[in-house]
């Protein structure tokens, strides 16, 4: 074999064992996808001029939704992690824990804002700004962590999204939120799910 022959058959090799032994994010991101066009998408329709439902029913649906969605995750990361050890595990944790300290470090500046006599009208704008800039940021890291296009892609997404949301104003920014960015982590579903056949 040519030394271009042998490096094709190591890449093919490599990919093939990835594809059998490693995680395939498929379901967790389709599991957030559904979330978030459920969760925000609720939030939308129970705001005027529809008021589909009670703004509380709709607020409680997405909560339970969310925190299912965060359970699911955490659980999907500690089974993909037994058996990985040295550096890959390390960094794997990290990486985890970096979603919990960004997301309470989040929590404190946005309560602290709100606490000082935000708005209450640019409340959700900064709730759900913040959130998918932080979001983005972390599958950016994600992405350049375990060098993929597709994960820093859907990163450079949920950003435009949380940007896209913040133009929209209230209560259009959930409608955003539930379209483009649940949309958004559908299709890497499906690109994941492709790839991985």
């Amino acid at each position: 074999m040519t030394p271009e022959e042998s490096l094709a058959l190591i890449a093919k090799q490599t990919e093939e064992t990835r594809r059998e032994i490693g995680p395939n994010p498929a379901v967790l991101l389709a599991v957030w996808g559904l979330v978030w066009l459920l969760g925000f998408g609720l939030v939308f329709l129970s705001a005027p001029p529809t008021s589909l439902l009670p703004l509380w029913a709709a607020a409680a649906i997405a909560v339970a939704a969310f925190a299912g969605a965060i359970a699911y995750s955490a659980i999907y990361g500690i089974r993909t992690s037994r058996g990985v050890r040295g550096p890959s595990r390390l960094v794997g944790a990290m990486y985890g824990w970096s979603w919990m300290i960004a997301f309470g470090g989040l929590t404190v500046v946005n309560t602290g804002l709100v606490r000082l006599g935000l708005d209450p009208e640019l409340i959700p704008l900064l709730w759900s700004g913040t959130s998918l800039m932080l979001t983005g940021l972390l599958y950016l890291a994600g992405g350049m962590l375990w060098q993929s296009k597709l994960q820093y892609g859907l990163g450079v997404w949920i950003i435009l999204c949380g940007a896209a949301s913040v133009l929209a104003g209230g209560p259009h920014n959930f409608l955003v939120l539930s379209l483009a960015g649940g949309g958004g982590f559908l299709v890497a579903s499906l690109v994941f799910l492709v790839r991985s056949r």
